[in-house]
């Protein structure tokens, strides 16, 4: 029985088999309830919608064979965050998930300083089907983009799609290929970059593909078009979803994004000044539905301020 079979209001009730005896119960009911996410289980624990045998338990109570576990699922509590009027370019929809393109300049999550005008609150509004994630009624937000970096994301709209896009992220399932257009002609023209990502040594502000501490980043670049020696458009491919791994790692290899105002040369490129952002966009998603295991295809065409670059670029390395 998985928790997407419950409607919600009512109650799920499962028995302890004699070899699950003993386990932390959280433990044991995320493995019954995959569809929701074991600190969302933890939660409704400690809020008293999990009873075993009809008493109050804690997450880390051991479980007792033939038990009698109830599981209330409520309705997501409404989250103070505002639903904004936002246009959005929706690419697909269902009662799963939603995938749109996201503009350049689109903040995905609010935090501090940025509380309205986000991707969430955008989704909030368009939404009318959520519901609900971690207790919340939101959009899952499963991968990021940065603000200034346009193109495809998908958003989940239940924990059941959460889980499972997590999980096909986290497994490195999901697909991802972004176009960017870089300073100078990378050599050679296709290669897989390995390195350790994490905080700089030397602004905490950036990311480093030499820090004192990180985790593994793999990208993988192959040069599509050369705008003579002073730019390229890059397809770009990553393994792995570290912050600004694809910016890091350009700028590594000597080829930063075009524009990219943290790890970038922000210098004027001959007479075409410099980019209002960093040139990059998220091109092409490949992921399994959620409910169904479908492979899905998602692609958004090259942004216009991008396309205006590479006019620009062959105007001038051709005449």
């Amino acid at each position: 029985m998985s928790a997407s079979d419950q409607p919600m209001d009512t109650v799920c009730k499962l028995t302890v088999g004699p070899d699950d005896a003993g386990q932390r119960l959280d433990t044991w009911l995320h493995a019954q309830l995959p569809d929701y996410s074991r600190s969302r289980l933890q939660g409704l624990i400690k809020k008293g919608h999990v009873c075993v045998d009809g008493a109050n338990v804690r997450p880390h109570s051991p479980t007792r064979a033939g038990a009698v576990v109830s599981v209330t699922c409520p309705p997501a509590d409404p989250v103070e965050l505002c639903a904004e009027d936002i246009p959005l370019d929706i690419l697909y929809e269902d009662g799963d998930l939603v995938v749109v393109n996201k503009p350049a300049g689109l903040v995905v999550h609010p935090a501090v300083g940025n509380w309205t005008g986000t991707l969430v609150n955008a989704l909030l509004h368009h939404c009318k089907d959520l519901a609900g994630v971690g207790g919340e009624l939101r959009p899952g937000i499963v991968h990021r983009l940065d603000k200034d970096t346009s193109g495809v994301m998908v958003v989940a709209k239940n924990d059941a799609a959460v889980q499972a896009l997590v999980n096909q992220f986290k497994t490195g399932s999901v697909e991802k290929e972004y176009a960017a257009i870089v300073r100078g002609v990378p050599r050679p023209a296709r290669r897989r970059i390995e390195t350790l990502i994490g905080r700089s040594r030397h602004d905490r502000k950036k990311m480093s593909a030499q820090p004192p501490r990180g985790r593994k980043a793999i990208t993988s670049y192959e040069v599509v078009d050369r705008f003579g020696d002073l730019a390229a458009q890059v397809a770009v491919r990553i393994e792995t979803g570290r912050t600004h791994q694809i910016r890091v790692h350009m700028s590594h290899i000597g080829h930063p994004v075009l524009g990219d105002p943290l790890y970038g040369r922000n210098k004027p490129l001959a007479d075409l000044g410099t980019p209002e952002r960093q040139l990059l966009h998220a091109r092409k998603l490949t992921i399994q539905h959620p409910r169904s295991n479908e492979t899905l295809v998602f692609e958004a065409p090259l942004p216009e301020d991008m396309t205006q670059w590479t006019e620009k670029l062959t105007a001038l390395t051709t005449t």
